[in-house]
């Protein structure tokens, strides 16, 4: 599970040649999709804003609601790339992808939360912590690299919208 969370980024590098291969979008997939993939992205940002990896159990945004709103948030941005790509192959490549990447980073995640926040973590995974009012900060979001999430949505739309003129 370690390896497979450890190397999800460079595998997704590698499951998105072939789906960019087996798209066939078009200009309303494209919108629609992006829509779907906006809110997945606005739901890392949120939670990246509130994020302090590594040094509490974060129980503030989105965090409040549920565990791993940032694997959700991708979720939700695989769901846009499957409707904007309008293809079964792509659509199993995704859930394939994200289904064993994101499945083996919640697992590790949670055993090193478990091990560094022992009793803390425990009640926040069973629903006893009390959430906390922190605000939200533009500085986490940055330090959480978040932009770089911006920046592979926009390339991958980019290349659907290129795809999506060189098809048609």
């Amino acid at each position: 599970m370690q390896v497979l969370a450890r190397f999800r980024v460079p595998l997704g590098f590698a499951f998105a040649a072939v789906a960019f291969w087996f798209a066939r979008p078009t200009m309303s997939s494209l919108l629609l999709g992006l829509i779907a993939a906006l809110a997945g992205e606005g739901l890392r940002i949120w939670a990246a804003g509130h994020l302090e990896k590594g040094r509490e159990v974060t129980r503030s945004g989105p965090y409040r609601f549920v565990r791993h709103p940032l694997y959700l948030g991708s979720s939700l941005m695989g769901l846009g790339f499957v409707v904007a790509a309008q293809s079964a192959v792509v659509a199993v490549v995704v859930v394939i992808y994200l289904g064993a990447t994101l499945v083996a980073a919640m697992r590790t995640e949670e055993a090193a939360l478990d091990a560094r926040f022992a009793g803390e973590y425990a009640a926040y995974r069973e629903g006893r912590a009390v959430p906390s009012d922190r605000p939200f900060s533009v500085a986490r979001v940055l330090a959480n690299r978040e932009p770089r999430a911006v920046a592979g949505l926009a390339v991958a739309w980019a290349i659907l919208y290129w795809r999506c003129l060189t098809l048609g």
